[in-house]
């Protein structure tokens, strides 16, 4: 990987063409009976109808100690095969959203049996792009922009695309498998638990030499009911007349991204410095102090004045909060933020450890009593969450941490992924996102979102590079 030299990319040369070769559509292997029912949206699901698809890949490598040669006919009827089979415990996916409306109410919902549903599958070529030309550049290369399906759409769009869409790039020397799901569907936990389910269902097909075990049981099946409040739902009737009064296709102006990364003996240190400003030992966690460390550093580049109130949104999973707790395999969204806020001054004036007790207490005083009010409340009064009304300098957003899911045991035959990375679907200046680091232990990267000045100050902001670590190899 490159060092952290300032790179923008006005003077990057355009990336290498990306050339479709088919394309088709991946129905379940078979529809379940449930699939018949339609699969009625929660408040957590419909206040990111105006939001984007959840656009994530992995990056592998082609492996070269095959014993006998793999064509990539056997490798994508392989990944039909299986995805088509992981669809059946995944059947929504497969669905489109629909929408009801009569002089009485307008609700939306999953019609998991719609006779044009089914996952798009897509088979693309990188003709001269490899690993390294992905991985070595200081910021995230535009081509991986081109190994996505849907960029630019919004969730509402799942009413006439597919709500899950795959795209296999191949390149020189790796594969790239791109996912955009609809974030109507579900939340990161559930995208990866699919991601999960589809990489094992794949090696059970390769380790069983073809035979049909269509009956495959996997680890962990998902949990497909949606959870509503005691005496509310299942249909949540919207406040509106059409769709126009609170679709927000917003585009974001021009940011740099790029990956840093923090090694778990980074993350300690970073700890232990925040508990001991605080005289404490154990209080604050090393996830709610890289945080602290992003807001401080993110407003200082960004030269916010500092008498500027500024908020720091946390997302957290909600499953656990819940009483009774919803099972990690709860496929949907469940997910809310915390928003420590402070004065610019004060949060820069006083020590990193100050800032990290705001946001361990934004998060521990998130609980089933503040869960279980915003939900009733949302659907008292919903509000279709409005992307643009973020992006503000006093705002910074994070999302991920701690990174709980389990990316890199994704082998589709190929071996361990070497990088994960996303499009540019829910990105915009000031939006960072954790991933789990790819040698484990704790470690982790975080996809920063900032405009070129601001990328280019906290690039030399020394608090936050000492910090930083050099990423381990991956190729």
């Amino acid at each position: 990987m490159a060092s952290s030299t300032l790179a923008t990319t006005t003077t990057t040369p355009p990336p290498p063409w990306v050339r479709e070769v088919s394309k088709c559509i991946i129905k379940p292997l078979r529809i379940p009976e449930a699939a018949k029912e339609p699969c009625y949206l929660t408040s957590w699901d419909l206040s990111v109808l105006s939001g984007s698809y959840i656009q994530t890949g992995l990056l592998f490598s082609k492996p070269s100690d095959q014993k006998e040669p793999t064509t990539m006919t056997s490798i994508l009827d392989t990944l039909k095969d299986s995805l088509s089979r992981t669809l059946v415990h995944f059947y929504p996916l497969a669905g489109r959203l629909a929408t009801h409306k009569d002089d009485d109410s307008y609700y939306i919902y999953i019609d998991c049996n719609n006779p044009t549903g089914g996952a798009e599958f897509v088979h693309a070529v990188a003709a001269t792009a490899t690993l390294e030309d992905l991985l070595s550049p200081v910021d995230v290369p535009e081509i991986l922009r081109s190994f996505f399906l849907y960029t630019g759409t919004v969730n509402h769009d799942g009413h006439n695309l597919p709500l899950l869409g795959i795209q296999i790039t191949e390149l020189v020397d790796g594969y790239f498998i791109a996912c955009s799901l609809n974030h109507v569907v579900c939340d990161g936990t559930s995208f990866w638990h699919f991601f999960n389910t589809w990489s094992e269902i794949t090696r059970s097909r390769l380790s069983s030499s073809g035979t049909n075990n269509s009956d495959f049981i996997i680890s962990n099946p998902p949990i497909l009911k949606r959870w509503f409040p005691e005496g509310l739902g299942p249909i949540i009737n919207l406040p509106y007349s059409d769709s126009q009064n609170f679709i927000d296709r917003f585009t974001p102006p021009a940011f740099r991204e790029r990956v840093f990364h923090f090694s778990s003996e980074s993350m300690a240190k970073l700890k232990a410095k925040a508990n001991q400003d605080c005289d404490t030992t154990d209080k604050i966690s090393s996830c709610q102090s890289l945080c602290a460390l992003l807001w401080r550093c993110v407003m200082r580049a960004r030269r916010v004045p500092s008498d500027k109130t500024t908020r720091c949104l946390i997302t957290i999973g909600d499953r656990e909060k819940v009483d009774p707790p919803l099972s990690k395999y709860y496929l949907g969204n469940c997910v809310s933020t915390v928003m420590p806020t402070a004065e610019v001054g004060e949060l820069l004036n006083r020590e990193l450890g100050w800032a990290a007790m705001l946001c361990n207490q934004a998060i521990s005083a998130h609980n089933n009593e503040v869960v279980m009010k915003k939900v009733v409340g949302w659907i008292k009064s919903p509000a279709i969450r409005k992307l643009g009304r973020l992006v503000d300098n006093t705002f910074l957003v994070i999302g991920g941490i701690p990174p709980s899911f389990d990316a890199y045991g994704n082998d589709f035959g190929w071996g361990k992924p070497v990088a994960i990375r996303r499009a540019v679907a829910i990105k915009f200046d000031g939006r960072i996102s954790a991933y789990p680091g790819r040698e484990g232990g704790g470690g982790l990267d975080l996809m920063c979102c900032l405009s070129s000045e601001a990328m280019g100050a906290l690039e030399s902001d020394e608090e936050f590079m000492s910090f930083v670590s050099p990423p381990p190899p991956a190729i």
